[in-house]
């Protein structure tokens, strides 16, 4: 939903944040696709409409019309209850995203995070890591996958992210304690 869409209501432009405004009950079959992609909804119910149930954590509903402050609150308040299910993604361009924030990504880090992403919480053998550095550079040993993943840990803690080893098998990815 844009601001054009809203006819100027809503002065929080979509682009810039994740979570999608949903006019209720008229964006019903939007909403159960948003539901099936785990995408943070907030259901902004028009014309004196029924209140919707909401059973989900990512999705929140308010009355029409709402102030800008308000509806700011509503989304920042999404955001904090999905944070538990918030998994980091790698775009293949090199942006790691975690949360609210991202941070750029070589594309050797790109291929290694991808996995360690992809398994979220559970290890991912340093085989399968070696494997991915050797799809990006011709030089793969141990010593260059230690160095990569030491330049992993330092890019990530920003994010509010972990690289915790377990030593001689692989290496976890996870939220920082």
């Amino acid at each position: 939903m844009t601001d054009h869409e809203t006819g100027g209501r809503f002065l929080v432009r979509q682009d810039q944040v994740d979570v999608k405004l949903l006019r209720w009950p008229a964006e019903s079959a939007r909403r159960r696709q948003c539901m099936e992609e785990g995408l943070l909804r907030l259901l902004i119910v028009e014309g004196g409409g029924p209140a919707p149930i909401c059973s989900d954590t990512r999705e929140d509903w308010a009355r029409a019309p709402i102030s800008n402050d308000d509806l700011r609150a509503r989304m920042t308040a999404l955001r904090a209850k999905s944070y538990p299910f918030t998994v980091p993604t790698v775009d293949p361009s090199g942006a790691l995203k975690y949360r609210d924030r991202v941070v750029a990504v070589s594309p050797v880090e790109t291929a290694l995070l991808d996995s360690l992403a992809g398994s979220f919480r559970a290890l991912v053998g340093r085989e399968e890591l070696l494997d991915r550095l050797g799809e990006r550079q011709a030089c793969i040993s141990r010593n260059a996958l230690d160095l990569h993943i030491m330049r992993i840990r330092r890019r990530i803690q920003p994010l509010g992210l972990a690289l915790q080893t377990a030593r001689g098998r692989g290496y976890i990815l996870a939220p920082a304690s």
